[in-house]
């Protein structure tokens, strides 16, 4: 279709009869996110905020599906990068956000910490270390005063406001430690998302929200009896990035509810839909 073509469709936007503008749409959305930039185009030479309403919305409407097509295919790829997939995430606030920009951030955070590494460090030491930066120069921490907002579901906010949720936080502090080469897992716990120190027989684990804090299996088992809750493998267990991810829209869900967000709820519940198994629940 040509762009004269398209740009009769999009003048058909604020047509009176319904069934004419519902098929425009439909016709324009059949174009693919190729379009888009057309679209943006158009709204910015547009002077009709009906047209332009119209336009937003085709727009939201297509970056949605190419979001839904990105996700499908990391985890069909076997969701290797857990930054890629944190970058799709937030791709449903920041369509225009680069991957090349995180992975940019993430190794300056990870120079800067492995400039203080010793090798002759122990485990323990290692995470003390790297606590101390973490929290202390880099200024990381929990985002207590605003806990439900959706930002903190979006990797790009937290790396620049230094605030977040128990889970994001993990996720930056996890992809630093592993390029550091430390064997650092996501650990799925109700109500709470933690990290496990895994090698061998070694294994300990790390609250991120709560400035690193170094725990055990027993202070788990005390968490889940307080819940009345009976123990799983998940519960101590590294969970899979595809698992991380999931949590992470389901996180972006509550988010909504909190704030009365419908609409919102409804697409993410299609995004969190469109790469689950039907097997795997926290």
């Amino acid at each position: 279709m040509t762009d004269k073509e398209i740009k009769a469709l999009v003048s058909l936007l604020d047509d009176e009869d319904a069934e004419v503008t519902t098929h425009v749409e439909e016709k324009i959305r059949s174009l693919g996110s190729s379009v888009i930039p057309f679209l943006e185009t158009e709204w910015e030479e547009s002077f009709n905020p009906v047209i332009q309403r119209k336009i937003e919305e085709l727009i939201h409407d297509l970056q949605l599906r190419v979001m839904i097509e990105r996700l499908q295919g990391w985890k069909n790829g076997g969701a290797l990068d857990l930054l890629e997939g944190m970058w799709i995430v937030a791709t449903y606030q920041y369509p225009e956000l680069s991957l090349d920009k995180l992975r940019s951030d993430i190794e300056q955070l990870y120079y800067d910490i492995w400039l203080q590494v010793r090798e002759d460090m122990n485990p323990v030491d290692q995470i003390k270390m790297m606590n101390g930066i973490f929290y202390g120069n880099m200024n990381f921490g929990a985002n207590t005063k605003s806990f439900h907002s959706a930002s903190n579901s979006m990797i790009n906010v937290v790396l620049e406001s230094r605030r977040g949720n128990p889970i994001t936080l993990c996720v930056i502090y996890m992809l630093i430690a592993r390029k550091l080469g430390m064997p650092v897992h996501g650990v799925n716990l109700p109500n709470l998302f933690v990290l496990t120190y895994k090698q061998d027989k070694l294994q300990f684990y790390i609250n991120v929200f709560n400035r690193g804090i170094i725990f055990s299996k027993t202070d788990i088992d005390h968490y889940i009896a307080q819940l009345n809750l009976k123990a799983k493998d998940s519960f101590y267990q590294p969970c899979s990035n595809l698992e991380i991810v999931q949590r992470v829209l389901r996180n972006l869900i509550l988010s909504y509810e909190k704030a009365g967000e419908p609409e919102k709820i409804k697409e993410v519940e299609s995004i969190l839909k469109s790469i689950m198994d039907d097997v795997f629940e926290d």
